[in-house]
C-alpha cells in the first residue's frame, strides 16, 4: 500500500479520560468473533453501497485503491467486552470518501454495515462521516488478517469494536435506523464509550428514556 504519513485521532472527548471507564489496558489484540471464520481473497473481495444513494455502487479491490485515497491513522481501539488497545495504526479509506461517491439522499439518517456471514450493525449516518471511520485493510502496518476481519473491516474508533463490521461486504444507507446483530441481541444501540454509563448495553437506554421523560413531567409540573 501507499506510504502515507499517520494521522493520530483523539478519540475521547475533550475532558474525558483516554481509557472509558471499566476498562483495562492491553497489548495483545484478542479474537472475539460470533461464527466461523469467512476466508475472503482480495482478488474475490467486493463492497456494495446500496440504499437511500444516488449512485450505487459495487467495488472490487482495484477500484477502490484507484478511487479515492489511501490513509493510514493512529487511534485506540475499544471493545464492549473491557479490553482497550492504545495507538493501533490502521490503513484504508475513509468510508466519507466512498459515501462521496455514492451520494447519499437528503433524507438518509444511518448506514447499515453488512458483513460476509450475515453480521450486520448499524451507525448514524454522521458518525459514519467522520474522517476516522475507515474500510481498513490494513492493521498496525500488515495486511488485516482474517480472524481479525481481513481482508477490510470498517473502524470506528470514537464507538464500540462491535460498532465496525469485519469482512465488510456492504454500506446499506438507511432513511431510518435499523438495528444489526448486536444492538438486537443486548448491545446498547448508539455505543458511545464515554456516552452516559458507557453505552454498552440496550437496558441503559430505557434506563436514560425514563428518566428523561421523568425530568419532563417535573418540569412540566412546575411552570
Amino acid at each position: 500500500m501507499p506510504d502515507v504519513p499517520t494521522i493520530t485521532i483523539q478519540t475521547h472527548p475533550e475532558g474525558q479520560d483516554r481509557l472509558p471507564a471499566d476498562q483495562h489496558l492491553t497489548t495483545h489484540w484478542p479474537v472475539l468473533t460470533y461464527g466461523p471464520t469467512p476466508l475472503v481473497s482480495t482478488a474475490d473481495w467486493r463492497l456494495r453501497i446500496f440504499g437511500a444513494v444516488e449512485e450505487p455502487l459495487e467495488l472490487d479491490w482495484e477500484s477502490i485503491s484507484k478511487l479515492v485515497p489511501f490513509v493510514r491513522i493512529q487511534a485506540d481501539l475499544h471493545c464492549v467486552t473491557t479490553w482497550s488497545i492504545h495507538g493501533m495504526v490502521w490503513g484504508g479509506w475513509r468510508v466519507a470518501d466512498l459515501l462521496a461517491l455514492a451520494r447519499p439522499t437528503a433524507d438518509a439518517t444511518h448506514v447499515l454495515q453488512h458483513a460476509t456471514g450475515g453480521y450486520t450493525t448499524n451507525v448514524d449516518l454522521e458518525g459514519m462521516l467522520d474522517k476516522d471511520v475507515l474500510i481498513a485493510c490494513e492493521a498496525n502496518s500488515a495486511p488485516l488478517d482474517s480472524e481479525h476481519g481481513g481482508p477490510a473491516r470498517v473502524v470506528v474508533p470514537k464507538r464500540w469494536a462491535w460498532k465496525g463490521a469485519k469482512w465488510v461486504s456492504a454500506l446499506e444507507v438507511l432513511t431510518s435506523d435499523r438495528r444489526g446483530f448486536w444492538e438486537v441481541n443486548g448491545y446498547h444501540n448508539h455505543g458511545d464509550p464515554w456516552g452516559e454509563g458507557g453505552e454498552r448495553y440496550s437496558h441503559q437506554e430505557k434506563a436514560v428514556e425514563t428518566r428523561k421523560a421523568g425530568n419532563a413531567l417535573r418540569r412540566r409540573k412546575t411552570t
